[in-house]
């Protein structure tokens, strides 16, 4: 990568961190505004999820450090508190209140393995829970069904987008594969449990 691409990649990827820390925005749909806010073609090659995520870290080191823990650990808590509530379905959590990266315009996304698929559905329903389903893209970038609940959030007095991603049980053995970085993608309610007991940064 020359030197001019390199820059522009690393600018793209700073103004898709913003979004996503500010806005709340995934990373997918936040690099793609991050273009267009640079006023550049669509085509213009992307930076990786890495870069954006490094990015995102920089970004709260420096605009968000005093208030970004305990945004992230309310978040956290939240989560695991619907793992528990949706322990039969093994919940796993993903996405940045996993990774760390996560804020208060943030949302919470749990990945359920489940032996029916409209098993969690019912769940809800029994519980008088009230929903939205959608289809989203998932593991390894197929269809599935998430179901999206919208929760109080005990930082900021808004709301917290909750959205629980339905897949088939024998989906869970691939999921917990580490990334190219070594990390672990998604966690179990005890991996959550563990993270609430470090101490705040």
């Amino acid at each position: 990568m020359h030197a001019a691409e390199s820059s522009f990649s690393l600018e793209v990827a700073r103004t898709a961190a913003r979004l996503v820390v500010e806005d709340g925005l995934e990373l997918g749909r936040a690099k793609r505004r991050a273009l267009e806010q640079l006023g550049a073609s669509e085509r213009t090659p992307l930076p990786d999820n890495k870069a954006v995520e490094e990015a995102i870290r920089e970004h709260i080191a420096l605009f968000c450090a005093d208030t970004q823990p305990e945004e992230l650990r309310a978040l956290r808590v939240l989560a695991l508190e619907w793992m528990e509530r949706m322990q039969r379905f093994r919940p796993h959590l993903g996405g940045a209140v996993w990774q760390g990266t996560a804020t208060r315009h943030s949302d919470i996304f749990l990945q359920l393995f489940c032996d029916d698929p409209k098993s969690a559905e019912i769940a809800l329903i029994d519980q008088g829970v009230s929903y939205a389903s959608a289809t989203v893209r998932g593991l390894h970038g197929q269809p599935v069904e998430a179901l999206s609940v919208a929760l109080p959030n005990s930082t900021g007095g808004e709301r917290v987008g909750l959205h629980l991603l339905i897949y088939d049980h024998d989906d869970l053995r691939g999921a917990l594969r580490a990334g190219s970085d070594g990390r672990a993608p998604r966690g179990n309610a005890q991996a959550v449990r563990k993270l609430l007991m470090e101490p705040m940064t």
